[in-house]
């Protein structure tokens, strides 16, 4: 049986191999879709709670990539790097998210972005290479919490601009 959080269904074959979260976001769709796609967004929200993020380079387009360190609270850093596949704004991303370019254990990974009336559905659907690997990266690395945390943080980060937004043009009346 798959991992799931907050409703997700996983597919039987992929089931002992797959990781799905989701979390309605109240901000629209192209908000949610653009804080992906742009260094100064992801490196306000990205990662569990307490870790940082530090970019080494970022290209978001398909074939290209972003190389980045994760920074744990305990002072660990975590090498990653996530190819994107596929791009179809503002709907979903398709990406391959390892610790570098060429990790055999790289994971695939589809967002995709749902209307839901004034908010967003998001859900992440993570794939394993072996039932083993996403075992490890639950048990291990807390996979699911820090997939939860790391919403959790969009969905603050986002709300944070649509305040700011509002803001702005109420002092422009």
């Amino acid at each position: 049986m798959a991992t799931t959080s907050s409703g997700g269904e996983a597919a039987p074959l992929a089931a002992d191999r797959e990781i799905v979260i989701s979390r309605l976001i109240g901000a629209p769709r192209e908000l949610v879709f653009e804080a992906f796609t742009r260094v100064r967004h992801l490196s306000r929200w990205w990662g569990p709670e307490g870790f940082t993020t530090t970019t080494r380079s970022f290209e978001f387009r398909v074939g290209g990539a972003w190389d980045f360190v994760m920074h744990g609270p305990d002072g660990t850093d975590y090498q990653e790097w996530i190819t994107y596949r596929e791009i179809v704004p503002p709907e979903r991303i398709a990406l391959l998210h390892g610790e570098s370019r060429d990790d055999p254990n790289a994971f695939e990974s589809l967002l995709t972005f749902e209307p839901a009336g004034d908010g967003t559905r998001i859900v992440m659907r993570t794939l394993f290479p072996t039932k083993e690997l996403r075992d490890e990266a639950v048990e291990k690395y807390h996979a699911i919490e820090g997939g939860e945390q790391t919403l959790s943080n969009l969905a603050a980060y986002v709300a944070e601009l649509t305040r700011n937004e509002t803001d702005l043009k109420g002092s422009e009346s």
